[in-house]
């Protein structure tokens, strides 16, 4: 079996949709047992993954900003840097706005095969209603936290993990640290439970393209294969976006960035890990590029930590898939709020891999999707994680090359030395 999590999955998958393909043209009664067997395990690994996603968010934020006795430590640096990691977002966000629905509207999967899938959800995407702004608003303040993390609602969950590390941070020194250490090891604790998840991946992804192959037949593959080059097309044209943007707002050569970035993007294209691709960035970022070394040891953890550049296009192009194989029509209302959360909601992604789609969850039941079409996109997203690693590892070293414009580089603060040398002498 192979080492890579990402091959394994893929071998899932594929061996899922055919076996899959199989069961739909075979009128056996043994077959058909298995694939309800099939459609529980998919269902176990899924609920498995959305068990953990809000103690591991809720941890994560809390155990990081409590551990700040300052919040304002991070200063203008800190708030410059969030700046351009949000223009980076909206930036790449736009593309899915913009390209996401027509090019999704070029699959087709035939109305008997949508309802079949319909059919089998656990979700009433009827009854799920698009809230107004003004309640939107009202919900980001729960009125009580427990049933907020019970419904799965991450934003308000989110306000109120700041808000509670906040508080948690202005307490004596003692407390501040006790607290933050118990917040991190829940954290590491559920990154353990998550690993577990996904060490079944291949088990939870081959039950998922079964069941999925069976629903919607053949016309699986074409539909499947078309997504998944779409996803991946338009991850390029992100990551080409933000080459233009060091080249327009940057103030080095493009080839010395490219240059500076290809290590890191080696090692992210073979671990699907920003994480993993640190060390090379910081390495990019000091002797190819010769940035602020303030600046680029900075800004370069912060954006591991925080800046996930290719949710906007990821979580648009990924609903309207679903809606398309679900026979669930989103309004270009319904897409911009998507695009919209995507970008609040990136900051708090999990550094892991597919870890976005990890809290979509309630972005899209409020689109009116399935929770299901979670589990599918995680069976499919083998492929385009590799692609969004990509996106984000060039992003960060675009972001730190941005913040670091108002800044000297190495070589001229070497030169601005040397003359300051030369005037004291004479």
């Amino acid at each position: 079996m192979p080492k890579s999590p990402a091959v394994r999955a893929t071998i899932g998958l594929a061996f899922g949709l055919l076996v899959g393909l199989g069961i739909a043209s075979s009128q056996s009664p043994a077959l058909k047992g298995f694939a309800s067997a099939m459609d529980a395990v998919g269902t176990i690994w899924v609920n498995g993954i959305r068990m953990t996603v809000i103690p591991l968010v809720v941890s994560l934020l809390i155990a990081t900003i409590a551990r700040e006795k300052d919040l304002g430590a991070v200063g203008k640096l800190g708030g410059r840097a969030i700046a351009i990691f949000t223009a980076l977002l909206i930036a790449i966000a736009l593309i899915g706005v913009f390209a996401g629905p027509p090019l999704i509207s070029l699959i087709h999967i035939d109305a008997a095969s949508s309802a079949a899938v319909r059919g089998s959800s656990t979700t009433d995407v009827a009854s799920v209603q698009l809230p107004t702004f003004a309640s939107w608003v009202v919900s980001l303040v729960p009125a009580n936290p427990i049933k907020a993390a019970a419904d799965g609602a991450m934003l308000p969950m989110i306000v109120f993990a700041v808000l509670l590390a906040a508080g948690l941070s202005r307490t004596n020194s003692e407390l501040r640290t006790v607290g933050a250490e118990i917040f991190r090891a829940v954290a590491d604790a559920m990154l353990v439970v998550v690993g577990w998840i996904l060490a079944l991946a291949p088990i939870g992804v081959f039950a998922l393209a079964v069941t999925l192959a069976i629903r919607i037949g053949a016309g699986v593959a074409s539909a499947v294969g078309i997504y998944l080059a779409m996803h991946c097309g338009l991850l390029v044209v992100a990551g080409i976006l933000v080459y233009v943007i060091v080249a327009v707002f940057g103030r080095v050569s493009l080839r010395d960035f490219a240059r500076a970035v290809f290590p890191a993007q080696v090692v992210a294209f073979s671990t699907r890990s920003s994480l993993a691709a640190l060390p090379a960035m910081i390495d990019g970022a000091d002797r190819v590029l010769e940035l602020p070394k303030h600046v680029s040891s900075f800004a370069l953890p912060f954006g591991v930590s925080l800046l996930r550049a290719n949710t906007g296009t990821s979580w648009v192009v990924s609903a309207l898939f679903i809606g398309k194989l679900y026979g669930v029509d989103l309004s270009f209302a319904q897409v911009l709020v998507l695009a919209a959360t995507s970008v609040a909601m990136s900051f708090s992604v999990p550094g892991i891999p597919s870890g976005g789609l990890f809290i979509i969850a309630p972005a899209f039941m409020t689109a009116g999707l399935p929770i299901e079409g979670v589990g599918i996109l995680i069976a499919l997203d083998s492929i385009p994680d590799i692609f969004k690693t990509l996106v984000n590892v060039t992003s960060h070293m675009a972001a730190t090359v941005l913040l670091s414009r108002s800044e000297p580089t190495a070589a001229e603060a070497k030169y601005v030395s040397s003359l300051d040398r030369e005037r004291a002498q004479a």
